[in-house]
């Protein structure tokens, strides 16, 4: 936003201006001077301003959602929040990161690539020595991950995995799935070193130490969703509320359309020859007790108990019982 002057400033300008202490033309110059930007071809901004914004809502989402889950699992206190979102090229984003850390490797189907979440070791440590029963001091000696330790950080990683299917769900239902712990993001290549990348970096606090957590988002693996993620897209599909009249009329369609009754009088079970032979006036033993009430069936599926009988010459049913819901099934 340009500075405003005030009128002190202003009277200022135009004496200068008409002593000939400032130059109009030089200003003007100086302003076109100031509209030409170096573009560098090799950090492509491939995200527009709007994707950014919403990527940002998201995970500051994200930031609130892990920031509950990890205060309930470590007691302790924990704070996260989002530092920056940026993009920048691949390789420059591995280049940022400490030679030895601890990176989560996931699929989030159903996206088309794999994503990163990094962790810095002074946070990783802290949340182990927690879950440990320690205070939650910080140890880096990511280089020699035990067993132990391993399997520890694999469930840590899975729930944030969880939180972070959570924080997407107001724009894509996904379901991330870890696939690898790597401690060396030099051997980490999981899109060409050029390709623009979102690094949403989340600065975090758990006790006295910090670090940070950060996420990388290859533009490769959102392009296809991409659109969903500028306002435009969220003011189109922001739900309509259903008209009370609309909700009426389809329940009316409802209540007419045909459903199909079926009486239950018994089952038998004969061989395929006894059926081949069957005629007119032979006799089948059914395996329903008179006393027995009958089930009534409607659509397929046992509705109510019914005793039969005759209603004007016409061979009728009586329903006496309801079945409730699992009744049936025992």
């Amino acid at each position: 936003m340009a500075d405003v002057l005030s009128q002190g400033e202003i009277d200022s300008l135009l004496s200068a201006l008409s002593t000939g202490e400032m130059d109009a033309d030089e200003l003007k110059k100086e302003e076109t001077e100031k509209k030409i930007k170096t573009y560098d071809f090799k950090r492509a901004l491939r995200f527009s301003k709007d994707q950014i914004r919403s990527l940002s809502r998201i995970h500051e989402n994200f930031a609130r959602l892990l920031t509950t889950t990890f205060s309930a699992q470590l007691r302790t206190f924990v704070q996260i929040s989002v530092a920056s979102v940026d993009q920048l090229p691949y390789d420059e984003f591995i280049r940022s990161i400490p030679k030895m850390t601890l990176l989560n490797v996931f699929d989030a189907y159903p996206l088309d690539g794999r994503l990163l979440m990094e962790v810095n070791p002074n946070i990783g440590y802290a949340m182990l020595d927690r879950l440990l029963g320690g205070k939650g001091t910080s140890l880096n000696k990511v280089d020699n991950l035990t067993e132990i330790e391993t399997k520890i950080m694999t469930q840590v990683f899975q729930s944030m995995l969880e939180t972070f299917q959570s924080a997407w769900e107001s724009v894509l239902e996904i379901d991330p799935q870890m696939k690898d712990i790597e401690v060396n993001p030099q051997f980490l290549q999981m899109v060409s070193p050029n390709e623009t990348v979102v690094v949403i970096s989340l600065s975090t606090t758990i006790g006295e130490t910090t670090g940070m957590i950060n996420i990388c988002l290859p533009h490769v693996v959102l392009e296809e969703i991409l659109p969903k993620l500028s306002v435009h897209y969220w003011m189109q599909t922001k739900k309509k509320e259903r008209d009370p009249h609309e909700a009426q009329e389809l329940q009316q369609t409802v209540k007419t359309a045909p459903l199909t009754l079926q009486v239950i009088l018994g089952n038998s079970e004969i061989s395929i020859e006894e059926f081949l032979q069957l005629n007119h006036g032979d006799v089948l033993e059914l395996d329903q007790n008179i006393h027995e009430p009958l089930a009534v069936r409607a659509g397929g599926e046992p509705k109510y108990y019914a005793q039969p009988g005759q209603w004007k010459n016409n061979m009728a049913v009586q329903i006496t019982e309801e079945i409730k819901e699992g009744d049936h099934n025992e």
